[in-house]
């Protein structure tokens, strides 16, 4: 079975805060609607409710996941909803109110129709979710435990997990042409068809797709991506949640710019804070985010890109045969084959291996696509995403309140910054290295097992036990 997830699975676009949490939750409930209407037995339900188990039930509630369930139940995709549709849509709910089960079939629905079950964690994964129907006899119509796996990527409990267990995903069960489990075997296909890894990936992607077709839904991706961080520049004001967190990118887009008015001088460094910064304060107020591979380590790779196509894109390490979409594109192909790995490998799930999955897995996939398209070999390319994932090794996951901002938003920013310099010293060599990417990934799955589980995506430690929230 081979390691590649497509590119339009793994970038999703989607709403905030978190896409194992909020997005995954949300297809969950919107399948167990669709299906029961496929059946033809929405119109034996009265009444539905959900069971959030684990890490769901833990830090459901900062991470909107009711939110997302009755959205979910009530037919919306996180593709196409309207983020004020999710935003409390469970929280600020009137018990007894009709809700549209699958957006036609109106069921009594209240607040305690959803249950929280923390200490109570499923075999298969911690992010796990029962829905359940029940006719006016009391019957039970319908019953379905959906896991909610990372980067909003779901699977029924008992179904095939793939690889390492990571399952999800339609393309799991693409025929795809170039067929690999590990970056040695990406690097040695790569060597003998004679093209890039983002080549490589390509000819994947266009056995779903036309070459147009490719194009222009990587396009859509880096549009969607673009546009949360503007969003995110231009927005004021504080973030949902009782820290009640000031958002500080729309400041620094203003500082930076006086700085440079005055100055004539451009301050790339600090502008790449700012990008990550922007995403992920869109994304901690529920906004129109991409999955990169997930939510909370959603703003690394548009911080990178962005930083790339504002100041590096016409220097003279960028390939002079790119321009910009182009260079994007292949930014975006590369981080695939990079974050297919890891999710096959190890995991992309903070509730299973702590925020090393998410930012870690993201830092590596950044860098892997800043070297691509900075003119790097895929030696240098898988040299980078190896530095990256390595000094990301242990870090957990202890979000304050159970929201995602701290310290995930500032987490983002160091991590830009990292993937940067990981290029930068890839770049510098000449792709030979003493640990490969396959070792540092594999030392991440250990490192995820062995760690506690107050520090995966609980609340029950780090940070989250020992910041007073105000």
């Amino acid at each position: 079975m081979s390691a590649y997830v497509s590119a339009f699975e793994l970038f999703s676009i989607g709403v905030g805060p978190s896409s194992s949490h909020t997005v995954g939750p949300l297809r969950a409930a919107r399948a167990f609607a669709v299906g029961l209407e496929a059946a033809g037995r929405l119109p034996e339900v009265v009444r539905v409710g959900c069971v959030l188990y684990g890490s769901l039930g833990a830090t459901g509630i900062g991470h909107g996941t009711p939110d997302a369930v009755v959205a979910g139940l009530q037919g919306h995709a996180p593709e196409t909803v309207d983020p004020d549709a999710v935003r409390a849509a469970w929280t600020s709910w009137t018990d007894g109110s009709p809700l549209l089960l699958a957006g036609r079939h109106p069921v009594p629905f209240s607040r305690g129709d959803v249950t929280f079950e923390p200490r109570t964690r499923l075999p298969e994964h911690p992010n796990a979710m029962t829905l359940s129907a029940w006719d006016a006899a009391g019957h039970l119509v319908a019953s379905d435990t959906y896991l909610s796996v990372g980067g909003g990527f779901i699977r029924r409990a008992g179904a095939d997990a793939g690889p390492r267990g990571a399952g999800g995903g339609a393309s799991s069960d693409v025929a795809w042409p170039h067929r690999f489990s590990t970056a040695a075997e990406l690097l040695e296909l790569c060597e003998r068809d004679g093209v890039s890894i983002a080549g490589l990936a390509r000819r994947n992607e266009e056995v779903l797709r036309t070459e147009a077709e490719v194009a222009a839904g990587l396009d859509a991706i880096w549009d969607a991506m673009s546009g949360c961080v503007d969003a995110g520049l231009r927005a004021e004001g504080t973030l949902p949640g009782m820290l009640r967190v000031r958002r500080r990118a729309g400041a620094m887009r203003a500082q930076l710019e006086a700085a440079e008015a005055a100055g004539g001088r451009e301050l790339p460094g600090e502008w790449l804070g700012a990008f990550a910064l922007a995403v992920n304060e869109e994304n901690a107020s529920g906004g129109r985010v991409v999955t990169a591979p997930t939510n909370g380590a959603a703003g690394i790779l548009p911080a990178v890109a962005m930083y790339w196509w504002r100041f590096a894109a016409e220097s003279r390490l960028a390939s002079e045969d790119l321009d910009r979409r182009r260079g994007i594109r292949r930014f975006l192909l590369t981080a695939t084959a990079l974050g297919s790995l890891f999710k096959a490998n190890a995991s992309i799930s903070g509730a299973e291996g702590g925020c090393q999955a998410e930012v870690g897995s993201a830092c590596a996939m950044a860098a892997g696509g800043l070297t691509a398209v900075m003119g790097g070999s895929n030696a240098q390319i898988e040299n980078a995403a190896e530095i990256a994932m390595e000094h990301h090794l242990g870090l957990t996951c202890d979000p304050v309140g159970g929201l995602v901002q701290i310290p995930c938003i500032e987490r983002n920013a160091i991590a830009a910054s990292t993937a940067v310099t990981a290029a930068r010293l890839a770049l510098r060599g000449d792709g030979q290295h003493y640990v490969s990417l396959d070792a540092v990934v594999e030392t991440m799955r250990q490192t995820g097992i062995d760690m506690s589980h107050k520090y995966k995506e609980t609340s029950e430690g780090g940070l989250a036990v020992n910041v007073v929230e105000c």
